[in-house]
């Protein structure tokens, strides 16, 4: 089973909370074992995932928790039962009051951020706005800079560390965006 443990702390869903009291035994990077640690049972045994490409060979029992929504650039990809977490996508849509149906998700993270950009670009000039799941490593600026000549109006909103108390989300434009001041951040470009 693959439970979502949100985006930051406090975005666990009741029914992740009650599968992960009562699971007996739970793999999990360090930042999703700290976002469930308040709700693990007492006789719980937990491990830090250090082989990934190992997780498919877990014990049935096994519960595996996945930063964010499994399903968005998660461990959804597991199979099994799946309980949804809280998605920095969901988030940052509710934040900046932007409808999830407007919307568009681009997955840059360690991915081809050309590519990246005519995605985000496409979408964009389709009018919708687009979610992009960023890396460290992702230009924004470049981002911006391809989006120039697609929409005049083109906002970008970086969103970073969504739910955690040092939450920072800054707006501009494709001639002044916004500069990430952390590696864990997602973008939104578009009309909103």
């Amino acid at each position: 089973m693959v439970v979502g443990v949100g985006c930051g702390p406090g975005m666990l869903t009741e029914r992740a909370i009650a599968v992960i009291r009562d699971a007996e035994l739970i793999y999990g990077s360090k930042s999703a074992i700290e976002r469930a640690a308040p709700h693990i049972g007492n006789g719980c045994e937990v491990r830090i995932i250090t082989d990934y490409a190992a997780l498919r060979l877990l014990p049935e029992n096994a519960v595996v928790l996945s930063t964010g929504d499994p399903m968005l650039a998660g461990l959804g990809y597991l199979g099994g039962e799946v309980i949804s977490g809280i998605s920095s996508y969901q988030y940052a849509c509710a934040k900046l009051g932007i409808p999830l149906t407007k919307t568009a998700i681009v997955n840059a993270h360690a991915a081809d951020h050309a590519a990246a950009f005519e995605v985000i670009h496409g979408e964009v000039c389709r009018g919708k706005i687009a979610f992009v799941i960023a890396d460290p490593a992702f230009d924004v600026a470049a981002c911006a800079m391809r989006l120039q000549d697609a929409c005049p109006a083109c906002m970008i909103a970086v969103c970073e560390r969504l739910g955690y108390p040092d939450e920072r989300i800054a707006i501009g434009d494709t001639n002044a965006p916004p500069v990430p001041a952390s590696d864990l951040f997602v973008v939104m470009a578009g009309v909103f």
